[in-house]
Parts: C-alpha cells; sequence; structure tokens
C-alpha cells in the first residue's frame, strides 16, 4: 500500500471513532438518565483523549511528508487539505487542553440546562467562565499570534475571517432595520389558535420529515431542549422539541434539521467516514437547513399543502383560509428567541451574538457582565427588554459547548441560500407548482446534485459558487426579503 492508502485507512478509523463521540453527545441530549452527566463528562474526555493522540500521532506526520498531493486527482487533493489542516490544527492545541474541554463543556451543557429551567444564570456562570478560559487557551494556540476570534471562526467557516463577517453584517443591517420597521408598522396577521397535542405534532413532523426526503431507516426523530442534527453517512439523527399552542415551533424545527441531515444523508458514499464525508462548513450546513425551513417549507406554495395537512390532523384552529395561514407561518413579530424568529428579524438575533461573543473572546467582555451586555445589546435592539434569563442570554446551548465561532455561521448560511434560492428557481421553473402539491424533490434533488453530493470537495464558497454560479453575496437574500415581505404586508 501507499503511504495515502495508509493514511486514509487510519484517517477512516478516526473518522469512525468521532462518530462514535457524536453518538454520545446525542445521547446526553436526548435520553441519557440525568444522574450520567458526572460519567458522561469523563466519557466524553476518554474519547478526546483517544481522538487527540490519533489526530497527533507521528506516523501520521510521517505520511504527510512522504506524499506528493500534485500526484493525487480531485478527490485525493481535498482529503489531504482536510488531513493536513486538521494535523497542524490539532498540533497546535496540547491534548491535556482538548480533553479538558472535552470534560468541562460535558459537565457544562448539563448545568446549561438546568439553569435555563431554573431561571439561574448565577448557577450557570461559574462553569461558563471556566469554558470561556479554556476556549481561549485554544483560540490563542490556534491563532498563533494573530486573531483569536478569527481562529475560532475558521473552525466552522474556514477561510473566513471576523473582519469579513463584520463587513457583510454592517451592509445587512441598515437594509433589515429598514423592512423591520416597516413591516411593524402594519397591520400583524392573524395567529393560530387552540391546543395542538405532541403527539399528533409529532406524527405530522415525521410526515413531514420524510416529505423533505429525510431518509428514516438510516436516521429518527427525538425530542429535545434545544433542536439539533447529529451523525453523518447512515446514521443521522435529528430532534425537535413541541410547544402544544405553538405547532410551528415542532414543524419549522424539524424541516431545519432535516435540511442538515440531508446534507449529509446526501453526500456521495464513497465518501463516507472520511473528511470529505460530512459536510464542509457550517455556513454552507446553515445554507441546507435555512432553505428547505424557509424558502422552501415558509413559502406561499409548500405553506398552502400544509395549511391543509394541519386542518385534517388538528381540525380547526383559527385560520379561514391558505393565504390566512400564509401570513401567520411568516409573521414578523416581538419575540425573544433566536429559533422561533421570522426570517426578517432573525440575522439581527445572530449579530447580538456574533458582536458579544467576539468580546468574550478577545476579553472585553468577562462572563460576569454577558447577562447585562445581553440585555442591553437586545433592548437597543429590538426596543423592549428581555423578560428572563431562558429568553435571553440562556436561551442558546453553544456556549455551554464551546461554540465559540459557530454563530454568524447562521447568518452566512441564509447568504448562502439567498443565492441557492436564486439558481435554483431558475433551474425548476414550476417549483411553486409541485410545492402547492407537497412535492419538494425537485428542489430537495437540485441541492442534492448540486451541492450536498460533493461533501466537502470544494472550499466552502467554491461550494456555493459551483452550485450557484455566483459569488457570494448578501443581496439575493435581501432582495428576497424585501420582496416576500414587501408583497406579504403590502408595503
Amino acid at each position: 500500500m501507499s503511504a495515502y492508502d495508509d493514511l486514509m485507512a487510519f484517517t477512516h478509523t478516526t473518522q469512525a471513532l468521532g462518530q462514535v463521540a457524536g453518538r454520545l453527545g446525542w445521547d446526553q441530549e436526548t435520553v441519557m438518565p440525568r444522574g450520567a452527566a458526572g460519567q458522561r463528562s469523563e466519557e466524553m474526555a476518554a474519547m478526546e483523549q483517544v481522538l487527540h493522540a490519533r489526530r497527533v500521532d507521528p506516523k501520521v506526520g510521517a505520511w504527510l511528508d512522504e506524499i506528493d498531493d500534485a500526484t493525487l486527482d480531485e478527490v485525493g487533493q481535498a482529503q489531504m487539505r482536510h488531513i493536513r489542516k486538521s494535523y497542524a490544527r490539532t498540533m497546535k492545541v496540547p491534548a491535556a487542553l482538548a480533553s479538558e474541554i472535552a470534560k468541562v463543556t460535558s459537565r457544562a451543557q448539563g448545568q446549561w440546562a438546568q439553569a435555563r429551567a431554573d431561571e439561574d444564570v448565577a448557577a450557570f456562570l461559574p462553569v461558563l467562565e471556566e469554558v470561556v478560559a479554556l476556549k481561549r487557551q485554544e483560540g490563542q494556540a490556534l491563532a498563533n499570534g494573530g486573531d483569536v476570534y478569527d481562529a475560532m471562526i475558521d473552525d466552522y467557516e474556514p477561510d473566513m475571517t471576523a473582519h469579513e463577517l463584520g463587513a457583510m453584517f454592517d451592509t445587512m443591517r441598515p437594509r433589515l432595520v429598514a423592512l423591520r420597521a416597516a413591516v411593524l408598522e402594519k397591520p400583524a396577521p392573524a395567529r393560530i389558535e387552540g391546543i395542538f397535542p405532541a403527539n399528533k405534532q409529532m406524527k405530522l413532523t415525521r410526515d413531514l420529515a420524510r416529505c423533505f426526503g429525510y431518509d428514516m431507516s438510516m436516521g429518527r426523530i427525538d425530542k429535545a431542549v434545544h433542536p439539533f442534527s447529529s451523525g453523518s453517512g447512515h446514521d443521522v439523527r435529528i430532534t425537535t422539541r413541541t410547544s402544544d399552542d405553538d405547532p410551528f415551533n415542532c414543524f419549522y424545527s424539524t424541516i431545519h434539521e432535516v435540511g442538515h441531515a440531508c446534507y449529509e444523508q446526501g453526500i456521495d458514499d464513497d465518501y463516507a467516514l472520511t473528511p470529505l464525508g460530512q459536510g464542509v462548513s457550517m455556513g454552507v450546513h446553515e445554507s441546507q437547513s435555512r432553505i428547505y425551513e424557509n424558502q422552501l417549507g415558509r413559502s406561499r406554495a409548500f405553506s398552502g399543502w400544509l395549511f391543509e395537512e394541519m386542518r385534517e390532523k388538528f381540525g380547526n384552529f383559527g385560520m379561514p383560509d391558505a393565504d390566512a395561514f400564509y401570513g401567520a407561518v411568516n409573521c414578523v413579530h416581538d419575540g425573544y428567541i433566536r429559533t422561533e424568529a421570522d426570517e426578517v428579524q432573525y440575522n439581527l438575533h445572530i449579530m447580538l451574538r456574533f458582536d458579544l461573543e467576539r468580546a468574550l473572546m478577545s476579553g472585553d467582555l468577562e462572563v460576569a457582565d454577558l447577562e447585562a451586555a445581553w440585555n442591553d445589546r437586545f433592548a437597543a435592539d429590538f426596543g423592549y427588554a428581555v423578560d428572563k434569563p431562558s429568553n435571553g442570554v440562556l436561551q442558546d446551548v453553544h456556549w455551554s459547548v464551546g461554540l465559540f465561532g459557530y454563530f454568524p455561521t447562521y447568518s452566512l448560511g441564509n447568504v448562502y441560500a439567498g443565492c441557492l434560492n436564486d439558481a435554483m428557481r431558475k433551474a425548476v421553473p414550476d417549483l411553486d407548482a409541485l410545492l402547492a402539491e407537497g412535492e419538494t424533490e425537485a428542489a430537495t434533488g437540485w441541492l442534492r446534485e448540486n451541492l450536498q453530493q460533493h461533501g466537502g470537495l470544494r472550499r466552502p464558497s467554491d461550494t456555493i459558487r459551483h452550485a450557484s454560479g455566483v459569488e457570494p453575496s448578501p443581496e439575493p437574500l435581501l432582495a428576497y426579503l424585501e420582496g416576500k415581505f414587501g408583497d406579504l404586508y403590502g408595503l
């Protein structure tokens, strides 16, 4: 066997072990007994030790030295790009630090969930201080004298910087704020009314998952505090949540996570358990979840189909017709929760988090002052005060598990989705007629063929450029939002 073959065989096992570690995280969020949290943190730390040791194994360095990337085909060169970058990154982070981060974030996740349930920020801050201190250490090791937050962003969106994201957000913010103000001056659409039993919600949410192409023979849907998708290849699991008076929370969280899951399920099987066998970046990943949820799931055409499905399963819920239902699905409304935010205001929630975590990582903001900073910024951006911690600084799981640099990829995913939506609709001119019948395959098939199947073959921006045929830009997203909500609210 060649050095390349030996390296890929070794990497295959490392990737498989990484999937096992991910399954431990899924279990922790869904069915793990509460009393097992302490032991789970030890198990996660042990797995991280094993993975870290494999990633810095001297054999990997020797193979990398021996391989001439120029002799490889496009796939081989892409594999090497990922492996070389991962190896260089892992070599910068001490094994003890990687293990400690895994241990502390596992413990912090449980403490965050309890603090959120108890509305007790003070109970969470000590462990969050530990997480922030550890992540600052990691960022400093990775940055090697450069910008710490850039090093963190690179984990989730390679080749992207805080400066580029900040400039993009500065372009988007004025038009989003103006659109929000114009919409909120108009009468709000009627809201759905009634009680929607959780068991009926879960039945319909499984139907929706299948409708959007989620293969349940290689996945499952469970409940969690915070919806997420986990896994790749032939084992991709998602979670959702239910609220008796708000079924949209369940349905659109599910469609969102199905977008993530279908990306992973749609990757070429030849890439399984290799660096190419997973989404290339979180921004590209988010483009899939957001286009499934919004441009498809919240479209006038598809919402008309969903209206009939809900009326059949729940009876009358205060909506006279499909047009009124479309307004309810896309209602721009005051609210605190990012995952429940309408399309107009969603990115403003992300920009808030981007600025706060950037300040946290630079040391300009300390954990003890985080709640006050969040509340002040929220009041300034949205015009009303946070009423309780679970609607404020405790609402998201990300910081408890150390995902600093992750939040801005949500808005970047929206930008990418805008580009993809334009290209998809040009390629499928009768898309709305199909969506009105609950037929999504033309859209999801186009995404699978042009983006999903390629996994990590190309760099993130090249992935979007290849699929959409245009340079990634916020303009298609902003034009889509202004057109959709201008029409819906008569602007």
